[in-house]
């Protein structure tokens, strides 16, 4: 939507809800070795959110049919969001492919049925098609990764689902984690009792470019989507960035420095970075590239004669583990003198 029509809020999530699980791009949640993620999740959004979690039908049909039937998957999103007793859908994981669900999905449909949708990574896809329709969406926590965390929910996560989904967020502070990870633990029934390892935060909130205070609305996602999904119909004209806070986090493939910089330049080339009004990066998945990508986006900055623009980095979403949520859509503030993040106005009605 253009910067003129103010974005659709949907309502916030209380208990007794009915949450949709939707597998839009990888099916493994329903594979035969994973499928125990999805019922840890499901026990811990019943058990300590107090919602009522239904998995579409062909959420959990495993990677392998999941993959050749985009088309139901598109189904199971279109269904969920038509369906009046549900009010959130939150995706399985992520992927690489829900690219493919972009010719059955209706725009309408989902502008005249506001819900909470909430994913990241190949989930950015489907983020911009509720862009499209002018329906704010929350980039954030996964059934599989987040939800279905072996032996606790990471506090940082769980609160900010708490906080952002289910109260009012005008002037929320989206705060830095005071730890993080770089543990991996291996997805197998034998590790359900694994706890992952958290280590302090070093860094924080680092400001990479600008001064002062910017606001705008929030939008973007995972920039190794950005190129399956540039020159489609969800993505926004140059004038429908101007003003906005541009979101950018990288994924568990951690691209190159080459790769981020031929992404960004791209980004520079459609006038985008010379259209928004400052740029939240999220934590590098286990801080690769940590350095490596603040050159990048000053080279870029530089590049294309924006050296000024308001870069804050090293923010808990996306990949990054523990994730937060951001919601998309939403008027945000960052302060670069006191590297905070706050959100102007509430994320749902």
């Amino acid at each position: 939507m253009g910067g003129e029509l103010s974005m659709i809020k949907p309502e916030r999530l209380k208990k007794g809800d009915k949450v949709a699980i939707v597998s839009l791009s990888w099916g493994g949640l329903g594979d035969k070795e994973l499928i125990h993620k999805y019922y840890i999740a499901k026990e811990r959004l019943e058990r300590d959110f107090g919602l009522e979690v239904v998995a579409m039908p062909n959420a959990l049909k495993g990677s392998d049919f999941v993959y050749a039937h985009p088309e139901l998957r598109a189904k199971d999103f279109m269904d969920a969001i038509k369906d009046n007793t549900i009010k959130a859908i939150f995706c399985a994981i992520g992927g690489s492919d829900s690219v493919r669900i972009l010719q059955y999905m209706d725009i309408e449909a989902i502008r005249n049925n506001p819900k909470i949708f909430m994913g990241y990574s190949d989930s950015t896809v489907s983020h911009f098609v509720m862009n499209k329709a002018g329906v704010v969406s929350y980039y954030g926590a996964s059934v599989m990764c987040e939800f279905g965390e072996y032996v606790k929910m990471i506090d940082y996560t769980e609160n900010a689902v708490r906080n952002i989904l289910f109260k009012n967020t005008d002037g929320y502070a989206v705060e830095s984690s005071d730890e993080w990870s770089k543990d991996s633990v291996k997805w197998t029934e034998e590790n359900i009792n694994v706890q992952r390892k958290m280590i302090p935060e070093e860094h924080h909130y680092e400001v990479l470019s600008g001064t002062g205070v910017v606001t705008g609305k929030l939008l973007g996602g995972c920039l190794d989507v950005f190129p399956m999904i540039i020159g489609t119909e969800i993505w926004p004209k140059p004038d429908e960035w101007k003003g906005k806070i541009l979101l950018l986090e990288t994924s568990e493939d951690k691209p190159s420095p080459d790769y981020v910089l031929y992404y960004l330049r791209n980004l520079g080339a459609q006038g985008i970075l010379n259209n928004v009004n400052g740029i939240i990066v999220g934590k590098p998945k286990e801080e690769a590239f940590y350095e490596e990508y603040k050159e990048v986006y000053l080279t870029v900055l530089k590049e294309f004669n924006c050296e000024d623009l308001p870069i804050i980095y090293n923010v808990n979403i996306g990949h990054a583990v523990p994730t937060g949520i951001l919601p998309l859509g939403i008027e945000c503030e960052i302060n670069l003198d006191n590297k905070t993040i706050r959100l102007l106005e509430s994320a749902t009605e």
